[in-house]
C-alpha cells in the first residue's frame, strides 16, 4: 500500500559498508490494500498437476510436514541495519522465541547480503527476501542479465535456505507502468528464473505473491507464472484502508483460488490497523489464527509489524505499545502449530 511505500522509502538509504553496520535501502514498493482495478482474469478452476514444490528440496526451504512457519517484517522507526536487527531482537524477546522467517526487502540493485540478513540467517531463521523489480520489458530484453547473474550468485553464496519473492504485489494498479501486463510479468519472471538456474541456485524457494484483494476482483491470476515456475503461492492480506474487514473475508478468495493448486501457501504480509482499537485488534488476530490453522495448505504466516510514516492509525500495524494485541500475537507464536521444525 502507499502507506508502506512511505515507510520503506522515508527511512531507507542504500549504502552497505564492509565490516560495518550500514544503512541500506529496502524495497520502495509495498502493498496497497485500498487499490482496485477492473477484473482482468478469472482464477483457474481445475486442479493443477502434482509437481515438486521446491527446485531442490535438499537445499531450499520446504513446507513443514505439519503446522506453519511463523515470521514477520519488523520495521524500525528509523531504518538502519543496526535498528533493523534491534527491532527483530526486541520482538523476539517479547515473543519468547526466534522467528522462523524474518522478512526483508531488497531493491533491484541494492547491495546484498546486508549485515542484518546475515545476522538473521546466523540466528537460525530463514529469510523471506522481497526483491523489487525494474521494468519487465527491460528484463526480457536481456539488458540486465549481468546484474541478474550477480544477484543469483549472491543468493547462492548464502549457502542457506531462503524464500525469494521477485516483484511481489505485481497486480497493484500503481505498478502497471513497470509491470505492464500479466504476460509481460510472466516473461520477466521466467527470464530471471532461467538465469538463476544457469547459475545453479538451489537454495531459494520461489514465492509468487500478489495481493489478496487481487483475487477478489480477479486481476491477480493473470500474473501466475505456472506450476513449474512457482514453489510457494502467497498473498499479502490487509483490510481495505479504513475498513474493519476480518482476516477471513480478506483471504477467502485467495485461499479458494490456491486450493486448486498443489502448492504450499504463504501469507507474506498481514496486519490489523491501530484504528481498530486494542481489544478489536486482539480479537482480529485470534480469528486470523483460527483461519490459518483450519486451512492446512497455509504453511507460513508473516506479520507486517511497522507503522508507516504519516499514515495515522488507519495505516499503522505495529504491535508495539498495544498490550492486548501483542498478547494475542504472542499467544499465536507460542502455539506448537506455529513452531514446526525447519525443513530444507
Amino acid at each position: 500500500m502507499t502507506a508502506r511505500l512511505r515507510l520503506l522509502v522515508a527511512g531507507l538509504a542504500c549504502v552497505v559498508v564492509a565490516a560495518a553496520v550500514a544503512v541500506v535501502v529496502t524495497d520502495p514498493f509495498s502493498s496497497s490494500p485500498s487499490s482496485s482495478s477492473p477484473a482482468s482474469s478469472s482464477p483457474a478452476g481445475s486442479p493443477a498437476p502434482r509437481v515438486s514444490t521446491t527446485v531442490n528440496p535438499a537445499l531450499a526451504p520446504s513446507p513443514p510436514a505439519s503446522g506453519a512457519y511463523f515470521g514477520a517484517w519488523v520495521g524500525p522507526d528509523v531504518f538502519t541495519q543496526a535498528n533493523e536487527i534491534l527491532a527483530v531482537e526486541q520482538l523476539q524477546s517479547q515473543l519468547g522465541r526466534k522467528l522462523s522467517i524474518v522478512h526483508t526487502y531488497l531493491q533491484w540493485q541494492a547491495p546484498f547480503p546486508t549485515p542484518s540478513a546475515l545476522t538473521f540467517l546466523n540466528q537460525g531463521s530463514m529469510l523471506l527476501i522481497s526483491w523489487a523489480g525494474t521494468d519487465t520489458r527491460q528484463i526480457v530484453s536481456g539488458a540486465d542479465d549481468s546484474w541478474i547473474r550477480s544477484r543469483a550468485r549472491q543468493i547462492k553464496a548464502l549457502g542457506k535456505p531462503v524464500f525469494l519473492e521477485w516483484r511481489w504485489e505485481m497486480d497493484r494498479p500503481n505498478l502497471r507502468s513497470q509491470v505492464h501486463s500479466g504476460a509481460e510479468y510472466v516473461a520477466a519472471w521466467d527470464h530471471i528464473r532461467a538465469i538463476f538456474a544457469a547459475v545453479g541456485v538451489h537454495n531459494a524457494a520461489w514465492v509468487w505473491c500478489p495481493t489478496a484483494n487481487g483475487f477478489s476482483d480477479g486481476r491477480a491470476a493473470a500474473f501466475y507464472p505456472g506450476n513449474n515456475e512457482v514453489d510457494w503461492i502467497c498473498a499479502d492480506a490487509y483490510p481495505a484502508y479504513g475498513s474493519t474487514a476480518s482476516f477471513a473475508s480478506t483471504v477467502t478468495a485467495f485461499l479458494g483460488w490456491a486450493s486448486h493448486y498443489d502448492k504450499p501457501v504463504m501469507i507474506g504480509e498481514f496486519g490489523v490497523p491501530e484504528s481498530d482499537g486494542a481489544s478489536q485488534r486482539a480479537r482480529w488476530l485470534r480469528a486470523a489464527q483460527r483461519v490459518v490453522v483450519a486451512d492446512r495448505q497455509v504453511k507460513a504466516l508473516l506479520y507486517f509489524d511497522a507503522n508507516p510514516t504519516g499514515q495515522g492509525p488507519q495505516g499503522s500495524y505495529s504491535l508495539a505499545g498495544d498490550a492486548a494485541a501483542l498478547s494475542a500475537f504472542r499467544a499465536i507464536a507460542a502455539q506448537p502449530y506455529f513452531n514446526p521444525a525447519v525443513t530444507g
